[in-house]
């Protein structure tokens, strides 16, 4: 049980490349074979969570802030990225406990918390409150606005300091990969 081990939080610049490795190789297991680099970019330079189970990373979550637009506002983001627990230790209120914690760290520094979810991960954020986005998504490219229909059912929201609507537009910045 997670509470047996806790969550330690620290950000990228505070973690040596071992345990960086360590990160990189359980989300890779976990969502083999759809982990790229630019998945694992997206988790860099923000804040992580970390469980141990004495010396082996069980399970990892990242908080890095992205601008969301939405009414007209750029919305300061807490945005979550690589949530993995590995296989066998799943249901064991490991993630529950991580998510907690960003959510946290995501109501004391953001205006909104969001994320892209898998469709197996859907029932798990749902039941920590968080909200699909029924409305339209779009991603701000270099080449400007860009509708993105493919995430519209995959992004969900935890509303902070700023209400939202979420049958409204939301753009998301842009980055290289997944843009969500």
């Amino acid at each position: 049980m997670v509470g047996m081990h806790s969550v330690h939080v620290a950000h990228t610049a505070d973690l040596d490349a071992g345990t960086l490795a360590a990160a990189r190789g359980l989300l890779d297991e976990v969502f083999a074979p759809d982990m790229t680099d630019e998945d694992w970019e997206h988790c860099l330079g923000g804040l992580h969570t970390l469980v141990r189970d004495g010396a082996e990373l069980v399970g990892h979550a990242a908080i890095v802030q992205r601008r969301l637009l939405h009414g007209g506002r750029a919305l300061r983001t807490g945005y979550i990225e690589g949530v993995a627990v590995r296989a066998d230790r799943q249901r064991d209120g490991i993630g529950s406990a991580m998510l907690a914690e960003l959510v946290r760290i995501a109501r004391g520094a953001y205006d909104l918390a969001a994320l892209g979810s898998t469709d197996t991960a859907v029932p798990f954020y749902t039941a920590h409150g968080w909200q699909p986005w029924r409305g339209r998504t779009y991603a701000l490219t270099p080449d400007g606005i860009r509708r993105t229909a493919e995430e519209d059912d995959g992004i969900y929201v935890l509303p902070l300091a700023v209400p939202v609507d979420v049958t409204g537009e939301l753009v998301a910045d842009w980055r290289e990969g997944d843009v969500w």
